[in-house]
C-alpha cells in the first residue's frame, strides 16, 4: 500500500495548480462536500444557485457561471455515495485570452477528512480548508543559544524556518576601561537580561502555532539552562520540552537540535526523514539491500524485488519520443520536462512527439504490488542530498 506522503505529495501538486487560476469575474465555483453528506441536498442547492444565475447582470459571467454549476452537477451525478472523506469541486472559465471561454472542472478527494460545507463563487478558486489539512501537522520552536548568540526557529513537518537570529550587546566578564567593578558586573547583567528577553519576544511567533507542541533549547555552556530555567523570559504559554547540547548556535545547531531530540520528537517527519535517509545512504557505501536510479528502481518494482521506494517530492521524469521535422528519425530521450528540441544532422529538428510521466508510472505500479512509497521532503539538508546524488529515487531490498 502506497505510504500517505503519496497522498499528500499529490494533494499539495493540486491545490498549487488550483491556486494559479483566476477568473475575468466573479466566475470560479467551489463547492465542499462533507463525508457521507447527502448528494440528493447538494445537487438542490446547485439548481437553486443555476436559477439564481440568471439575475448577474454580465452575460457573459451568467453564461460562464451556468455552464460550470451544470458541469459540476454533471460530475455529481456520477457518484452513487459520497466518499469517505468528502470531496471538493471546482469549475469555471479558466481561459486568460479575452473572448475565449474554457470552462474546466476539477475535482479534489482530500486526504484527511473535510470539515467544512460551503459553495462560493468569487474570482479564484477557494482553497483555505484545504490549506488548513496541509496546515495539520506537529511543530515545534527551536532555540539554539550561548552569552553572545542565539538562533530562534520553527520545525514544522519537514520544514525547518529560522525566525530570528540575535547578538548579544552584554559585556564580556572581563573587567575593562577602568569602570569599577560593580558597575561593569551591573552593565554586563543588564546587557544578558536585555538579550534573554529579545530572545523571548522571538519566541512568541509560537504562540498561537497550529499543534504546537513545545519547545527545545540547545547550545554550547550554561546560558541555555540559564535562559530555561526563568520562564519570565518568555511567553507563559510556552512549555520547554527539554534542553540540549550543542556544538554551534547557527542552523548547524538547530540541526544538532533535531538529531538530539529523538526522543522528544520522535514522530515528527523531519526526524523520521533523517533516520531512514541516514540508513539508505549508509546502506548505499556499504552495498546493503538498497538501489537508486530510474532504471534500477523500476526494475526492482516490477520483480517485486523492491520493500519500499523512495520518491523525491516535485521529482519529474519523462521518457520523450522527439520526431525529426525533416527526415523523420526518431529518439527516445529520459529528461525532467516534456517540451524538447535539438538539430538533428540532417538540418531538420527534432520535437517532442509523445511523453511517458515515468515518476507517476513508478508510483503507480508500486501500489499495484502493494510496495510501499515513501515522498521524501527536499527541504531538509538530507532529502536534498537524496535528490542531488541519487536522482530522487532509490528502494529498499527484500533480497539481492
Amino acid at each position: 500500500m502506497a505510504d500517505d506522503s503519496v497522498a499528500f505529495s499529490e494533494f499539495r501538486k493540486k491545490i498549487k495548480e488550483l491556486s494559479a487560476y483566476r477568473g475575468r469575474g466573479t466566475e470560479l465555483i467551489s463547492v465542499y462536500i462533507t463525508p457521507n453528506y447527502p448528494l440528493s441536498d447538494i445537487m438542490g442547492k446547485l439548481r437553486e444557485e443555476f436559477g439564481q444565475a440568471a439575475n448577474i447582470k454580465s452575460k457573459s459571467t451568467q453564461k460562464n457561471v451556468q455552464a460550470a454549476l451544470e458541469k459540476i452537477m454533471a460530475y455529481l451525478r456520477g457518484y452513487q455515495k459520497p466518499l469517505e472523506n468528502g470531496i471538493a469541486v471546482f469549475a469555471g472559465n479558466v481561459s486568460q485570452k479575452e473572448g475565449k471561454v474554457d470552462v474546466q472542472l476539477f475535482s479534489v478527494s482530500p486526504p484527511m477528512p473535510l470539515g467544512v460545507q460551503f459553495y462560493r463563487c468569487e474570482s479564484q478558486f477557494v482553497l483555505e480548508p484545504f490549506l488548513d489539512i496541509l496546515e495539520n501537522t506537529d511543530s515545534y520552536g527551536l532555540v539554539v543559544m550561548d552569552g553572545k548568540e542565539a538562533t530562534v526557529a520553527l520545525l514544522k513537518g519537514t520544514k525547518l524556518k529560522v525566525i530570528k537570529q540575535i547578538h548579544s550587546t552584554a559585556h564580556s566578564k572581563t573587567h575593562k576601561g577602568g569602570q569599577s567593578s560593580q558597575r561593569y558586573q551591573r552593565l554586563r547583567e543588564e546587557g544578558i537580561e536585555f538579550f534573554y528577553k529579545r530572545i523571548g519576544e522571538a519566541m512568541s511567533s509560537f504562540v498561537g502555532e497550529k499543534n504546537f507542541k513545545g519547545i527545545i533549547i540547545g547550545g554550547p555552556g550554561p546560558a541555555k539552562e540559564d535562559f530555561a530555567k526563568d520562564p519570565s523570559w518568555y511567553h507563559h504559554q510556552l512549555k520547554v520540552l527539554g534542553i540540549v547540547d550543542t556544538g554551534y548556535t547557527d542552523e548547524f545547531g538547530l540541526r544538532e537540535v533535531i538529531e538530539k531530540s529523538k526522543d522528544l520528537i520522535a514522530t515528527q517527519e523531519a526526524v523520521m526523514e533523517k533516520q531512514f535517509l541516514d540508513d539508505f545512504m549508509k546502506k548505499v557505501v556499504t552495498d546493503g539491500l538498497v538501489t537508486y536510479g530510474y532504471k534500477q528502481v523500476y526494475a526492482s518494482v516490477e520483480s517485486g524485488q523492491a520493500e519500499k521506494i523512495l520518491v523525491s517530492e516535485g521529482l519529474q521524469l519523462f521518457e520523450l519520443t522527439a520526431e525529426c521535422t525533416k527526415c523523420g528519425k526518431t529518439k527516445t530521450l529520459l529528461l525532467p520536462h516534456v517540451e524538447h528540441q535539438e538539430p538533428c544532422e540532417c538540418g531538420g529538428l527534432y520535437k517532442t512527439v509523445s511523453d511517458r510521466d515515468l515518476v507517476n508510472e513508478i508510483i503507480g505500479l508500486a501500489e499495484d504490488k502493494k510496495i510501499k512509497v515513501q515522498i521524501v521532503s527536499r527541504d531538509t539538508a538530507e532529502g536534498s542530498q537524496f535528490y542531488a546524488t541519487f536522482g530522487g529515487l532509490g528502494a529498499y531490498l527484500r533480497y539481492r
